[in-house]
């Protein structure tokens, strides 16, 4: 997670790379693997997401740069305006402090949605992080378990073949008598 709480294109890449690997698991069948065509939708599909993902953060991110700049700069022309109008005894103590209270009001929440956006930003990027381990766990709990399965499928074919030969060998003797 890069400083502004979004993830890095490393992580990223992890996230498409995990993404692929699910498709091809749900993909395959038992007697054969995923087609070449279907995978390379499926990654074209998983890495397009990816970079529009990157690029929507980067355009969001602009997005609340820019309103909060333009709102700190709309707060400072109104302070600046009102400020010297009542300078010069041109309006009343009361409007002026109506219109800088205001003012704050709209600068205070703007400026608290940006702090929020990085808070949910954080927030997402942490709940993210966690997901990835989990799945990162739950393939290496898959790969063992086929490991295992792999193992446990060899033995008993052994045992089926010392069985059959056992039944052969059982049926080829003649009954002594």
């Amino acid at each position: 997670m890069d400083e502004s709480g979004h993830p890095t294109p490393e992580q990223r890449a992890d996230f498409v790379v995990k993404r692929l690997e699910q498709f091809i698991r749900d993909g395959r069948t038992i007697s054969e693997g995923m087609s070449l065509r279907q995978w390379q939708d499926m990654a074209r599909f998983e890495i397009a997401n990816a970079v529009a993902a990157a690029e929507n953060t980067s355009r969001d991110d602009d997005q609340v740069t820019r309103r909060v700049l333009f709102t700190v700069a709309a707060a400072l022309v109104t302070i600046g305006f009102w400020g010297t109008v009542f300078a010069f005894d041109k309006a009343p103590y009361l409007i002026v402090a109506f219109i800088f209270t205001v003012t704050g009001i709209i600068t205070l929440a703007i400026v608290g949605e940006w702090k929020f956006m990085k808070f949910f930003r954080r927030h997402q990027a942490r709940k993210r992080e966690k997901s990835m381990r989990r799945i990162e766990d739950l393939t290496r709990r898959i790969k063992r378990m086929e490991k295992e399965l792999d193992k446990e499928a060899d033995g008993l074919r052994e045992k089926l073949k010392d069985q059959v030969k056992a039944k052969r060998t059982e049926l080829n003797t003649p009954p002594t008598m």
